[in-house]
C-alpha cells in the first residue's frame, strides 16, 4: 500500500487501510478490499485477488492520470476465515459495529487456550479490552464498498463467462453441537446397552444433509466441517462428540427453519440413543446482503465498456462485503476460478482472468469516486 502511495493506517484489530485521498477528501470514501488470511490446507487467491487487485486497481488509475472526487480506500480485513477463534469475518463484524462481538472476544481463546487479546497484544495490537470498539465505524463512513473475488463456484468457467456481477450474498448460520454417553470398552459392552456419542453425532450429520435437501431449494445448503469423537481410540466407544454445522441459504427465513429443525433433529436423537445433548449454540445466523443496484450498475457499464461478457448471480460463499453492507451501499466483482475449487491447494485463477478483474475494478472506482 504504501509503495503505491497510499497513506496506510491499522486499527486495535489489525484490519489494515490504505488511503488516496480525493479532490474533496471529506466527501465520505469509495472502499475496496478483501483478505489475506486463509483455512489450513487452502489456496493462495481466495481474498488475495481482491486484496493485491485492489492496489493494483489503485495503481492504474494512478498511472492513467485519473484524479479522484471522492477518497479511495483499500481494506485488508482481518480473520475473515473462522479458523482460529471459530468467528467468520472478525475484521469486518467489527468495523461494521458489532457490539456483541466486541463483548465475546474478551474471553475468546483458541484451541491452545490463546485468549483473543493476547493474540493481539503479541502482534502488535491492542491489549486494552476497551480498545475493540474503536474498531466501529460510523454508517456512512464509505459511499460504496466493492470487492474482487474468485467466484469459488464453477459457473463462470463452464460457461465462458469473464465476470460476475453478485446481486446477493447468502445468509450463513454456524452451529455447535455436542452430545455425550456413557462411553465403555468395544469388546465388553454389548450393542444393546450402548449410549454411543459418536453415532448420536454420525446421525445428526445424516439429518442436516436430509433437512437441507427438504428444503426444495437448491440454494439451501448445509455442511458438516468438524466431527470430533472422545477419546478417539479405537477399542473405545466414543463418550463425547462435537460437530461444526455450516448452513447458508439467500433466503434467511428457509434458514432458520433448517436450523430449527436440525435442533429438534439434535433432541430426538437424544431420545433414541440414550445420549444428552450437552451443547447446542448458534454461533451466528447473519441475515443475506443484497447488493446496491447503484454499484452493480456501475460494475455492468465498466464491464461493457471493456468488452467483457458479464452475468448477474448470488454468492453462496459469504465475504466480508456481507458485513460491509451495514455500513455502505455493497457490490462485488466475480472473477472464474479453475473448476470451482476453493479452499483447497487446486485453487486457481488465470493472469488474464486476474487481469480482467482488476480492470473491471479499476474502472468501478473510478466511476463510483467521481460521482
Amino acid at each position: 500500500m504504501e509503495l503505491a502511495g497510499l497513506s496506510v493506517r491499522e486499527d486495535a484489530v489489525g484490519n489494515i487501510f490504505g488511503r488516496w485521498d480525493g479532490l474533496e477528501p471529506e466527501l465520505a470514501a469509495v472502499a475496496t478490499g478483501s483478505h489475506i488470511d486463509a483455512i489450513p490446507y487452502s489456496g493462495k487467491y481466495d481474498g488475495v485477488v481482491g486484496v493485491l487487485g485492489a492496489i493494483e486497481a489503485i495503481r492504474v488509475l494512478k498511472r492513467s492520470g485519473f484524479k479522484p472526487r471522492r477518497p479511495l480506500e483499500v481494506i485488508s480485513f482481518t480473520s475473515e476465515e473462522p479458523t482460529r477463534f471459530g468467528i467468520g469475518c472478525l475484521g469486518s463484524r467489527l468495523l461494521a459495529g458489532s457490539e456483541d462481538l466486541a463483548n465475546s472476544l474478551k474471553t475468546s481463546t483458541d484451541i491452545q487456550n490463546i485468549s483473543f487479546l493476547d493474540a493481539a497484544g503479541s502482534a502488535g495490537y491492542s491489549k486494552n479490552e476497551d480498545d475493540l470498539s474503536s474498531v466501529f465505524l460510523k454508517k456512512g463512513t464509505y459511499s460504496a464498498f466493492v470487492e474482487l473475488h474468485i467466484e469459488q463456484g464453477p459457473i463462470l468457467e463452464d460457461e465462458g463467462i469473464s465476470i460476475g456481477i453478485v446481486t446477493a450474498i447468502a445468509a450463513p448460520a454456524s452451529l455447535t453441537v455436542e452430545f455425550e454417553g456413557n462411553g465403555g470398552h468395544a469388546g465388553a459392552a454389548l450393542m444393546p446397552n450402548r449410549n454411543d456419542a459418536g453415532l448420536a453425532a454420525s446421525e445428526l450429520a445424516l439429518a442436516v444433509e436430509r433437512h437441507v435437501l427438504d428444503s426444495g431449494s437448491i440454494d439451501t445448503v448445509g455442511t458438516v466441517g468438524i466431527l470430533e469423537l472422545h477419546p478417539g481410540a479405537i477399542n473405545s466407544i466414543p463418550s463425547k462428540s462435537h460437530l461444526e454445522i455450516d448452513t447458508r441459504d439467500i433466503d434467511e427465513e428457509r434458514r432458520n427453519k433448517v436450523v430449527e429443525k436440525i435442533h429438534q433433529s439434535a433432541i430426538k436423537i437424544t431420545k433414541t440413543r440414550g445420549v444428552k445433548l450437552s451443547d447446542f449454540r448458534v454461533i451466528n445466523q447473519d441475515p443475506p446482503a443484497i447488493s446496491d443496484e447503484a454499484v452493480i450498475k456501475a460494475v455492468e457499464t465498466a464491464t461493457k465498456e471493456l468488452n467483457l461478457t458479464s452475468k448477474l448471480m448470488i454468492s453462496r460463499a459469504y465475504h466480508d462485503s456481507l458485513f460491509m453492507a451495514r455500513l455502505s451501499p455493497m457490490g462485488m466483482i466475480f472473477i472464474p476460478c479453475y473448476k470451482g475449487y476453493s479452499h483447497k491447494p487446486e485453487e486457481f485463477a488465470t493472469i488474464e482472468d486476474m487481469s480482467n478483474g482488476v480492470k473491471v475494478l479499476a474502472l468501478t472506482l473510478a466511476k463510483l469516486s467521481s460521482q
